[in-house]
């Protein structure tokens, strides 16, 4: 038995990377580690409310702000992520000088959180950066920071079933291991309650943007349809408008029954929203984040293998929906973390 701490720190962008380290989490603490959870925004707010009883530290915010074209919006704010990064690795090295119990640390896309003097776990399924023109270099370079941890954990099937050419890696100088899906989520068999579950994700301009576009479309359907806004608040709020049921959040026990519940998912198509849709086994129709070339690849990449559907949020409308019966949906068998893969820490 250990009373050893893991730091798990997952990048406030959305809700997705803070969603799937909740089973990593989960995992650390039925191995009788002591997870420490480190973020910030409205990452670091969710994971607080899934484990209210486990320690938390606040990262410095990139504070990245977002235009219509993201590419060119992050690639001028590079000086800013630089100074972040500084930042938050002078955090975590203050807080193992106060807490010499720590083993390890586990980041998921932040780059300035991990240490010389204990394992330090990356977790991508990014090993190649699209980004148009400029794919090569900016792979590159994400792959030159991947290597200054110890290992690299990818949450797909070591055939890249879900992520693609994305985790496709012929790197010899990293230290790469495939952990299978992500996903909080366990598939039931349920009654189906909603015809269609509009899940929102995103930053905030985006994700207002495709929550109006929904209502739009959903005024007048006939169907059961509910919304979750994904805005994490103080206190979750319900209500019912044109006959549509809206949650401005549902935690992690209440999501996974409202979409065990629901026959078709309508979602932007980020990789932790995937990953819980594989796991779950659902038909989905995706609407990828405009000008973010990594959800734009993940959902022609999964219309090509006709598995899931999608189009141009200004190009949706209910007629899109009847494609959703050419489709197989997705599928994947739900990962269970291999205890060897706390070997790293050196702590068992």
């Amino acid at each position: 038995m250990t009373n050893k701490k893991i730091i798990v720190a997952p990048l406030n962008w959305g809700l997705g990377h803070a969603s799937r380290c909740v089973p990593i989490i989960r995992f650390l603490a039925a191995n009788k580690y002591i997870p420490i959870i480190a973020s910030d925004g409205i990452a670091l707010a969710f994971l607080q409310k899934e484990f209210p009883d486990i320690e938390s530290v606040k990262l410095p915010s990139y504070e990245i702000s977002y235009a219509k074209n993201l590419k060119i919006s992050l690639l001028t704010q590079i000086p800013k992520i630089v100074k972040a990064v500084r930042k938050e690795h002078k955090v975590i090295q203050n807080y193992l000088k106060k807490n010499t119990d720590v083993v390890g640390v586990i980041s998921d896309n932040r780059f300035g959180v991990r240490s010389n003097t204990i394992a330090s776990v990356y977790i991508t399924h990014q090993i190649n950066v699209f980004s148009g023109l400029t794919t090569v270099i900016s792979s590159k370079i994400h792959q030159k920071l991947i290597k200054k941890f110890d290992e690299c954990w990818i949450p797909d099937s070591i055939d890249n079933q879900l992520s693609g050419a994305l985790s496709q890696s012929r790197s010899q100088n990293i230290h790469l291991k495939y952990i299978g899906a992500l996903s909080r989520f366990k598939k039931e068999k349920s009654p189906k309650i909603n015809d269609v579950l509009v899940i929102l994700s995103g930053v905030e301009s985006q994700r207002k943007s495709l929550e109006e576009k929904m209502l739009l479309e959903f005024k007048n359907y006939s169907g059961k349809v509910a919304i979750v806004q994904g805005k994490i608040e103080k206190e979750q709020k319900i209500s019912i408008q044109h006959g549509i049921k809206t949650y401005n959040y549902l935690l992690s026990s209440d999501l996974e029954k409202e979409i065990n519940q629901s026959a078709l998912i309508i979602c932007r198509s980020g990789y932790s929203s995937i990953m819980d849709l594989a796991v779950l086994d659902k038909k989905a129709f995706f609407i990828p984040t405009s000008n973010q070339p990594e959800q734009e690849y993940l959902a022609t990449y999964l219309k090509e293998q006709k598995i899931a559907p999608f189009c141009k949020e200004e190009d949706f409308n209910l007629e899109q929906l009847i494609q959703v019966e050419n489709y197989k949906g997705l599928s994947i068998s739900k990962t269970v973390l291999e205890h060897n893969l706390l070997r790293l820490f050196k702590c068992e």
